[in-house]
Order: C-alpha cells, then sequence, then structure tokens
C-alpha cells in the first residue's frame, strides 16, 4: 500500500535557495546549469546522497478533503470494518459453538474467517486515519514495517485459503471416496499452517533486508524492488488465482458430465389400492397375472427410482459446488485482480524509490480488494443453510439449544426430501 507525503521539507530548502546571495547561487549552480542528464556519481556517498533526494521527493500528492468528504469516506469505511469483523467474527463463534459445523472441511473456513477478521481489526484502522489525513503515514518508521508484514500476511493468508478451499471442494467433489483429508482433522489442521506459513514467506524478505520497504519521512510503501515485486505478487495472488480458475473449470465441466450423464426416468404415477400398488391404467381384477406382472414392474421401476435419486443427488451436489465456486472465484477477482495488476506495474513506471501512481486510484483498488474480506463470509452464509441459521440465531440472541434446534431442522429437510421422492410413488 502507498502512503504519500506533504513536501513541507521541499519548502523550506526553496526558500533558502531564493534567499541565497546571486554570486553564491550562481557559483552553486555553474557546474549543472546546461547539463542533460543527472551528474557523474564517483562515491558510494554520492549514490546515498541521491538515494535520499529521490525519497524525499517522493509523495508529492496529497490528498485534501473537506470536512463533509472526510465525514463521509470516514463513515463509509467504519462501515466496511465493522461489517467485516462482525461477519468473520459470526462464522468463527458458528463453527466453535455448533456441533455440527465442527468439521474437518470447515477447518478451512475459519482460517479464511481469521484472515479476513485480521485485516479488518489490524489493518483497516490504519488505513482509515491515513486516508481522511489525506494520504500521510502518521504512525513512525518502526510501526510501518509491522504494519505492511501484518496487512500483505493477513491478505496473502485470505486469498490463498481461498485457493486451498477450491481444491478441497474440487477433490470432495470427483473423489469423494479416496479423498480422506475431509474426514482427517490432522491433514487439513497442517493445510491451514501451510497457508500461514507460505504467507508468512512473503513478509519476511523486507524485515530481512533483502528488499527494504520505502519509508521516509512520512511515505509508507511496501518494497518496490523487481524481483521482490514479482516474487510476491505471483505467490500471493497470480498463482492462487490460477489454480482457483483451472478447479472452476474443472467442477463446472464435471457438473456438465454430470447434467449428460444422469438421464432421469419419467415414471408415472403410482397410486396405492386395496393394499397392492398398481400403475395409473388399472387392470381388471380377473387377469391375475397381469397383476403381478405389473408388481414386478414396479419392483424395476422402484430400483430405478432409487438409482435416479441417487443420481440426483450427486447432481445437486456438483452444481451447488459449481455454482458456489463461480461466485467465490468471481468476487476474489473482481475486487483484486486491480490492485495486484497496479502493484505489478508499478516499480517498472514509476522505478523502485517511489510510486508515480494517481494516489486516488491506489486507495480506492486497496479498499477494492479489502471489499473481498467482507464479501467471503456473506457467500458462505449465503449458500451453507446450517451456517446461515446460526447466524439468524446468533443476531436475534438465541444462544440455548442452536444445536438441537439445527438437528431439527435438517431431519425435517430429510423428511421433506424423502416425501418428495415418495410422491412418484
Amino acid at each position: 500500500m502507498l502512503i504519500q507525503v506533504q513536501p513541507s521539507h521541499l519548502t523550506d530548502a526553496h526558500l533558502s535557495l531564493h534567499s541565497a546571495k546571486p554570486s553564491s547561487l550562481h557559483q552553486n549552480l555553474l557546474p549543472s546549469e546546461f547539463m542533460t542528464e543527472r551528474p557523474l556519481i564517483t562515491t558510494e556517498q554520492d549514490l546515498t546522497a541521491l538515494n535520499h533526494t529521490e525519497k524525499a521527493d517522493c509523495g508529492k500528492e496529497i490528498l485534501l478533503y473537506g470536512d463533509t468528504e472526510k465525514i463521509v469516506i470516514g463513515v463509509v469505511l467504519s462501515i466496511l470494518t465493522l461489517f467485516t469483523i462482525a461477519g468473520n467474527a459470526l462464522v468463527i463463534i458458528s463453527v466453535c459453538i455448533v456441533k455440527k459445523l465442527r468439521q474437518p472441511s470447515n477447518y478451512l473456513v475459519v482460517s479464511l474467517a481469521a484472515a479476513d477478521l485480521s485485516v479488518a481489526v489490524a489493518v483497516m484502522p490504519f488505513v482509515i486515519i491515513t486516508d481522511l489525513v489525506g494520504g500521510e503515514w502518521l504512525f513512525g518508521k518502526v510501526f510501518c514495517n509491522v504494519f505492511i508484514a501484518m496487512d500483505v500476511m493477513c491478505c496473502t493468508a485470505s486469498i490463498m485459503t481461498l485457493c486451498v478451499i477450491s481444491v478441497d471442494r474440487y477433490l470432495g467433489i470427483t473423489r469423494p471416496l479416496t479423498y480422506p483429508a475431509r474426514q482427517n482433522g490432522k491433514l487439513m489442521a497442517k493445510m491451514v499452517f501451510i497457508v500461514w506459513l507460505l504467507s508468512a514467506s512473503i513478509t519476511l524478505p523486507p524485515l530481512f533486508g533483502w528488499a527494504k520497504n520505502v519509508n521516509v519521512e512520512r511515505v509508507c510503501l511496501i518494497s518496490q524492488d523487481f524481483g521482490y515485486t514479482v516474487y510476491s505478487t505471483a505467490v500471493a495472488f497470480y498463482i492462487p488465482m490460477t489454480v482457483m480458475l483451472v478447479m472452476y473449470q474443472r467442477i463446472f465441466v464435471a457438473a456438465k458430465i454430470s447434467a449428460e450423464k444422469h438421464k432421469f426416468v419419467n415414471i408415472p404415477r403410482l397410486y396405492e389400492q386395496e393394499g397392492i400398488y398398481c400403475l395409473e391404467e388399472k387392470l381388471p381384477p380377473k387377469k391375475i397375472s397381469k397383476r403381478n406382472k405389473a408388481v414386478e414392474e414396479f419392483a424395476t421401476l422402484s430400483k430405478l427410482i432409487r438409482q435416479d435419486r441417487k443420481n440426483i443427488s450427486i447432481f445437486k451436489r456438483e452444481q451447488k459446488a459449481a455454482r458456489t465456486l463461480g461466485i467465490i472465484v468471481g468476487a476474489f477477482t473482481f475486487c483484486w485482480l486491480p490492485f495486484f495488476l497496479l502493484s505489478t506495474a508499478r516499480p517498472f513506471i514509476c522505478g523502485i524509490m517511489c510510486s508515480c501512481m494517481p494516489l486516488r486510484l491506489e486507495r480506492t483498488l486497496l479498499w477494492l480488494g479489502y471489499t473481498n474480506s467482507l464479501i467471503n463470509p456473506l457467500i458462505y452464509a449465503f449458500f451453507n443453510r446450517d451456517l446461515r441459521t446460526t447466524f439468524w440465531n446468533l443476531l436475534r440472541c438465541k444462544y440455548t439449544n442452536i444445536n438441537r434446534r439445527l438437528s431439527a431442522a435438517s431431519m425435517h429437510e430429510a423428511l421433506k426430501v424423502t416425501e418428495r421422492h415418495e410422491g412418484i410413488l
């Protein structure tokens, strides 16, 4: 992220320059008056002085808001932050207190909620304050490195968890019998640990000297080193996005093949008369042999119904997985792709010392990326009936007997499905 600085220190230098004597001024400017290129740097001290000069020139743009604009921006961003905290906290609380949700497949959902909650608690408040003062970093050089590390690690953990969830959903659909991670809590916990460890690996290089963050005056900017920019954006975004798109495409193809493969049989409606099931066309009571034949046909149809019921269940599960993952991938790409495109191009366009991108554009794309942390719990709550029911009960402060109500709701739903299938008979 970028924090711009007001060039107040440059004003003093300019004033002192104009107040200097003409002769001394002429002497100082004479060597470089007609130069078209930068002066030759002969010593390491000259290089250091030049770097400091370029850093001092970094971030000249400042966003000056009126009182009304500050109120609107503060209210909107604060509401976004509070809703992000509430939504992700509800996900974590729901999985912790509801037995039905405490299953290994939801460990990744909790990890995603924890990453998004960390973004809302540890990152968003400081960005709000920075935006309200026009883009200046007010919290010192030391905390700048800590802030960038938290920002990068939490956002990367959120993105990579979405990637692992897409792989988990794909394997759960295509290999329901041979994929053990959904039933193995230890293996799923290791996957969560690897996600956070890989996310932390992106934050460590600037802290240990490989690619130092730009941290001069009131500028707080993640390292613009070319190699580090390519590495961090690839690991944090481009590789996870590619994996998610591939998983979505494969699940979509599997659902399409399933729709063509599962041809459901049109079965005539059956009625029960005098304890014997017969077809809609009534058989004469004297033709017992035909009645027995009808009973045999009914037994065959019953087998077809059971097989079709299984096919319908598989088909609906694949369709739901494809629809859910499609919305997740779409929301993720819409929120983060513009920001990472700008972040990747910035050092190649502006150089490694600072940013030349419009500050308003950078702040808008940054907050668009943060919005993904709010969207994630809404998507899972919308497509998960148990999670949605738990949310509703918690919001109405009905904490007691949540597990019993969910079990009763599940039994009621199962009975409705059974009656719907038996209605064919």
